[in-house]
């Protein structure tokens, strides 16, 4: 193990569960709970922050064994994090559609009033915030969960390219090319809601 790239009480904490202290680990729970939980809350429904955080400590308890210390704790347990919820909405995926029938009624009257509006400003002046973000969230459930992941690493959180490819344990062109073409099924999408 690098220690260089290890904090001395992760070292310590890490040393202890790997000699057979399981307790230990609530120490690695405490202090990382809140960096978790907070990437979890940026890439999965509020309802399910609390179960998805739980979900990071399991997987990352079970996996201890392949972490090297190559990088910090915590940037090893955001990539497990970011790789829980990108898993979260594979499942989601696959067991549901959202319909445009599912979008609320201040949501569908956005939507018609932005394409009864001639430009982009004045559509942008109408539109309020949530009914913006509902209208993005039920776009993102329309793509792929791989896609929805990079599209949200790259674009809305603005992460380089070379990070959210190694937390997607994606290659670099793969996640470039996925962004682009996930940005013009965005744009098609919102193009068919609106009307543009």
């Amino acid at each position: 193990m690098v220690e260089a790239l290890v904090d001395m009480e992760d070292a310590r904490v890490l040393k202890a569960i790997r000699a057979g202290d399981v307790d230990a680990y609530a120490t690695i729970m405490t202090k990382y709970q809140g960096r978790v939980a907070g990437i979890v809350s940026g890439h999965a429904p509020r309802d399910r922050v609390s179960e998805l955080t739980h979900e990071v400590f399991v997987r990352a308890y079970r996996s201890l064994a392949g972490y090297r210390g190559d990088s910090p704790l915590g940037h090893w347990l955001a990539k497990v994090a970011v790789r829980t919820c990108h898993d979260f909405w594979r499942a989601q995926y696959r067991i549901k559609e959202r319909p445009e029938s599912d979008l609320s009624d201040e949501c569908r009257a956005f939507a018609e009033e932005a394409a009864a509006l001639a430009t982009g400003e004045a559509a942008e002046e109408t539109a309020t915030r949530r009914e913006a973000e509902e209208l993005l969230r039920w776009a993102l459930d329309k793509l792929s969960p791989t896609d929805r992941m990079v599209v949200t690493l790259t674009h809305l959180e603005e992460r380089p390219v070379a990070e959210a490819a190694e937390m997607l344990g994606l290659s670099v062109p793969n996640v470039k090319v996925r962004a682009f073409r996930a940005r013009k099924k965005l744009r098609d999408l919102l193009a068919n809601v609106i009307g543009a």
